[in-house]
């Protein structure tokens, strides 16, 4: 699910960067594109951290 999510932000965020945005350099929204969805993938992996970690205690 994480992969998943990481690599479906990836094209929605290069849309939004090109077409909202009007960004026009190719550079730029590859890296504001690879930014958000590495974001993504480490705010997922944090979320699911806390979430074991607090499964876990309830065990």
């Amino acid at each position: 699910m994480q992969e998943l999510l990481t690599a479906v932000t990836y094209p929605i965020v290069w849309v939004i960067c090109a077409y909202l945005l009007k960004i026009e350099s190719g550079l730029a929204k590859l890296l504001i594109s690879l930014t958000a969805a590495i974001l993504v993938y480490v705010l997922i992996g944090i979320r699911n951290s806390k979430k074991e970690k607090s499964e876990g205690n309830e065990d």
